[in-house]
């Protein structure tokens, strides 16, 4: 497989790209492999929503490879707490970011291949997309005993999950995007896509759990370049057309105009965390104080990510009302998030012993964020 520079690419492409509605066209009939340099999750999820807003599938498809460092993905209409361990998430500094398509939470990091492939609507097939990864893999691989599932996914040895799949279906285009687990840290994912969070009720959509395993653990002499070349290759077969993968830089204004405006709103709190469908949290905190154990109700109705209504029910006398009442309006409007709550420890009581209460109460209240 041969890789192009960028510097070449991008010099052709954008003469390309500044003709109306043009996007990306190949040079040769039929389609375009192109291929990021970017490990940021946000920059490379933008180039796939620029991809499908400007691009002419009308005669063409394109495959679209990319790589991220470590980063959570949800699907658009999923609840991130109910999805995955945020707190460890942050303790990591491990980034979320929220798709425009549909689907289940996958965890990322270099990994895992993620796979695009554009299309007009009218061509917009899985299946036949899937069919192309496995014959790549069996190609490069004989042995490997992979095939696609009845929902979109690649089962490895008929149990372990190495391959899940989301789309965006437009009016005209369509793309449909899987993940391909090469050599993932397990470890991470299996603890990071845990949600520790209790009392929620929301009908956002969860994700099915489900087994997996490496290709790497299978043939230690598989890496994600050998893979990414042999679905590269069988592509261009498929479709009959130029080997070459090109090489873009998500950050090039010049060949993706408007591109970090896409990257800016993808980053931002009111996409990631706003966007989640309206939830509930129902649940009483066990608080050790003193050597004693105080049950403390909660619930909150969280919408747009900001919390809309919430009750606190404290032991009698333990906290005077109107301290109680001032934590309750701090909370109602604010964003359901650790951050904000950290403020309120700056406001607190002067009293020592109801500053030491207050603050138990705060830490608790963020345990739940």
């Amino acid at each position: 497989m041969v890789l192009q520079t960028s510097l070449k690419n991008c010099l052709q492409l954008s003469c390309i790209f500044r003709t109306p509605k043009a996007g990306f066209r190949s040079t040769t009939s039929g389609g375009l492999i192109i291929q990021s340099v970017s490990n940021d999750v946000y920059e490379n999820l933008a180039v796939e929503d620029w991809i499908h807003d400007h691009m002419n599938l009308e005669n063409q498809q394109v495959l679209f490879l990319w790589r991220n460092s470590p980063a959570v993905v949800i699907g658009r209409h999923q609840n991130p707490w109910q999805e995955c361990n945020l707190r460890l998430l942050r303790q990591k500094n491990i980034k979320l970011a929220r798709r425009r398509s549909g689907g289940g939470t996958v965890y990322h990091d270099l990994g895992n291949i993620n796979l695009t492939f554009f299309t007009n609507r009218k061509k917009y097939e899985r299946t036949e997309n899937l069919k192309l990864v496995v014959k790549a893999l069996k190609a490069l691989r004989p042995r490997l005993d992979v095939h696609v599932t009845d929902r979109y996914d690649i089962l490895l040895d008929r149990q372990y999950k190495i391959s899940g799949t989301a789309a965006k279906l437009g009016r005209t285009t369509a793309y449909h995007h899987c993940t391909l687990l090469c050599n993932a840290d397990k470890l991470v994912l299996s603890s990071i896509l845990k949600s520790p969070y209790k009392g929620l009720k929301s009908n956002a959509t969860p994700s099915v759990p489900a087994s997996v395993k490496n290709l790497f653990e299978e043939d230690p002499s598989l890496t994600c370049e050998m893979l990414l070349d042999a679905i590269a290759e069988q592509y261009a077969t498929q479709h009959q057309i130029d080997h070459r993968i090109t090489l873009i830089n998500p950050a090039d204004e010049v060949l993706l105009p408007g591109i970090s405006n896409r990257v800016k709103e993808l980053q931002n709190w009111e996409w990631v965390y706003g966007k989640t469908p309206k939830f509930s949290v129902s649940t009483c905190l066990h608080m050790v104080y003193k050597d004693s154990v105080l049950e403390v109700k909660v619930d909150m109705d969280i919408k747009h990510g900001r919390i809309e209504v919430c009750n606190i029910g404290l032991p009698e006398q333990w906290l005077p009302p109107a301290l109680c009442s001032e934590l309750v309006k701090s909370l109602t409007g604010s964003k359901f998030c650790p951050n904000e709550t950290i403020t309120l420890l700056r406001v607190f009581p002067q009293d020592d012993e109801l500053h030491s209460r207050w603050n138990l109460l705060c830490e608790n209240m963020m345990m739940l964020m």
